[in-house]
């Protein structure tokens, strides 16, 4: 595919602020695909690209997480591995079907990723429970489940993590967040190395757009607490809706 400098000033402004909104309220990856198809990048290679970019972005999230000892360790090492093998699985499927039946899928999966987002605010589980029963295979469900929809397409999936730990493993929100970061790289890094293998990453247009992710989710999580998640999920509800709209009508015009 052809990248211009144009696609990446664009692609990066989108990171940019997806890193923002990702790292206060999460959702930020609902931003990133819609801009990126409706650019014209062809699906696969948008699944790669946005797939490298937005797990560096998530490492500078998970770093201040584990500074703060918001992590539960026991149930790391579990996630990254089955979130890992969810993620290639994922990945595979999503090569073995046609570029323009993904763009539809896509396209057809974004509201799914918004409501997963949405019912991230829906859960409040204020126990905290140190032994589950069961947990181990409760982690690696969530793992592999979580990790293909992530490498299948992705937006959402952050939010799906956080509420599996904060609802199967019964841990606290800050800590299922932290922990949901691991979770939610492992499962990028094995897509990664799955469109890597294939060719449909495009490195010209991924490295600029992780940069930037990188820079947006540190801003973001510095002025956390002064904007709040809610004002930035609202704004991020709107330039959802506004991108899924001009996506369509796009793909109307291009199959008119």
């Amino acid at each position: 595919m052809e990248v211009t400098l144009t696609l990446i000033l664009i692609c990066c402004l989108a990171f940019f602020i997806a890193g923002c909104i990702d790292s206060i309220a999460g959702g930020g990856g609902l931003i990133t695909t819609p801009t990126l198809l409706m650019l014209g990048v062809p699906a696969h290679f948008c699944l790669g690209s946005t797939k490298l970019a937005s797990m560096c972005g998530s490492s500078v999230a998970l770093f201040t997480f584990w500074q703060n000892k918001q992590i539960i360790e026991k149930v790391a090492l579990i996630g990254a591995i089955s979130s890992f093998v969810g993620g290639v699985l994922g990945s595979w499927l999503a090569l073995s079907i046609d570029n323009q039946k993904m763009t539809l899928i896509m396209v057809g999966l974004i509201p799914v990723g918004l409501a997963i987002s949405l019912l991230s605010g829906v859960f409040k589980i204020d126990k905290e429970v140190e032994e589950v029963e069961g947990w181990r295979w409760k982690a690696i469900l969530i793992g592999i489940t979580v990790g293909m929809y992530e490498g299948f397409f992705g937006p959402g999936a952050g939010s799906f993590f956080l509420i599996g730990i904060h609802v199967l493993l019964k841990a606290g929100l800050v800590k299922s967040s932290g922990t949901a970061k691991i979770f939610n790289i492992f499962a990028n890094l094995g897509a990664v190395c799955t469109f890597a293998s294939a060719g449909t990453v495009a490195y010209s247009l991924a490295i600029p757009c992780a940069i930037a992710s990188i820079l947006g989710n540190r801003i973001g999580a510095k002025y956390a607490i002064k904007i709040g998640p809610k004002v930035v999920r609202k704004a991020l509800y709107l330039v959802i809706s506004l991108l899924i709209i001009s996506l369509i009508a796009k793909l109307a015009i291009t199959n008119s």
